[in-house]
């Protein structure tokens, strides 16, 4: 099937840097696009073509109602529309709209935030389980942002373990809050990126916004929040149990970690990789996982994920040969029998900058 689309003012900036997004757009909907003089010619099965041109037209009407995209949105969204077949521009560019995040409105850049921020909305304790880079963190302060600022909670609640990367830092000087702020600089990055400074301090004024660290949580009950538990993969096990067991009424919880980075001492077991697997069948929990596709800072940090992960298989099969009893294999033989990597497209330019932490 073919369909030819009129050329309307300004429809041009939805090709993209060297036409990028109409190639996004026929590689996920499996159309030809070429453009002519005056119009648009799609070409493919009639359903793809026919969401090929509902794009355009909701893009049209995106202009003509005045919106505007900001740090690759536009690539981001396209690239949701492309992967899940429910999706539209219109209904992705609205949802974002209604979502109040302070300064800026911040866009799912794939279809797993999508689906992050769409758990974080319909149920009262979420899971996001991914590498570095992915967006877990910053979403889900967005997330606390907007439900302070429309008043479905009171306050926001931030924990996070004192465990460091690998190092000892030693006694840390000051008060309590002195001690845990570089533990929890993430989320502090996130809040001010997100709105003034002077409101950001006046929240914490107020304790609107709080810092709890999660070894004094014990015995709380919180009514009225929003708890982000970030780098829960350094919780022990009894952290995590007391964690998830302070929710209280008219409260969300979001706990956020990578299992690839656990720095708790002596190979103790982790927090997080015990709840997902006794939570995982407990109706009105959501789980979010992430991989290295849904990385959204520098291209680079796609492959260096992508080259740990390679090199995890590699050891894991050298290992299940030994143990095998075949010998010593090496780590050729072992890199032979791994699955080969998937090809991953290089990240434009213009989606390079971060707009999650």
């Amino acid at each position: 099937m073919k369909k030819n689309i009129e050329i309307t003012s300004n429809i041009e900036t939805l090709f993209g840097t060297r036409d990028e997004n109409l190639r996004l757009l026929e590689d996920g909907l499996n159309v030809s696009i070429d453009l002519k003089s005056d119009s648009v010619e799609i070409e493919g099965a009639a359903r793809d073509v026919a969401r090929a041109e509902q794009v355009f037209a909701d893009y049209d009407h995106l202009q003509r109602s005045g919106f505007t995209f900001n740090n690759g949105d536009l690539g981001a969204m396209l690239r949701i529309v492309a992967s899940d077949a429910n999706a539209t521009l219109r209904g992705l560019a609205e949802a974002g709209r209604q979502r109040s995040f302070g300064k800026r409105m911040i866009q799912p850049k794939g279809l797993n935030q999508r689906r992050y921020v769409e758990a974080i909305e319909k149920t009262d304790m979420v899971f996001g389980v991914g590498p570095a880079g992915t967006g877990k963190t910053y979403l889900a302060v967005a997330m606390a942002l907007s439900a302070l600022l429309a008043k479905r909670v009171n306050r926001i609640i931030l924990a996070r373990p004192a465990v460091e990367a690998g190092e000892r830092l030693g006694f840390l000087p000051g008060t309590l809050q002195e001690k845990v702020d570089p533990y929890l600089r993430p989320l502090y990055d996130a809040l001010y990126d997100m709105m003034e400074p002077e409101k950001v301090d006046r929240y914490f004024e107020k304790n609107v916004i709080e810092i709890a660290p999660i070894a004094f949580m014990r015995g709380r009950t919180l009514n009225d929040s929003f708890v982000i538990l970030d780098e829960a993969q350094n919780t022990t096990t009894e952290q995590m149990k007391m964690f998830v067991t302070r929710l209280g009424f008219n409260s969300k919880a979001v706990i956020t970690g990578d299992i690839t980075q656990i720095d708790l001492p002596n190979h103790a077991r982790s927090g997080l990789l015990q709840a997902v697997d006794i939570l995982k069948n407990v109706e009105g929990l959501s789980f979010c996982w992430f991989d290295e596709g849904d990385v959204v800072r520098h291209h680079l940090v796609q492959r260096i994920i992508r080259a740990y992960e390679e090199n995890k298989v590699r050891q894991e099969l050298q290992m299940s040969l030994e143990l095998n009893g075949n010998g010593k294999a090496s780590v050729e033989e072992a890199a032979a029998l791994a699955p080969a990597p998937a090809t991953q497209p290089a990240v434009p330019a213009a989606e390079q900058r971060p707009s999650e932490s």
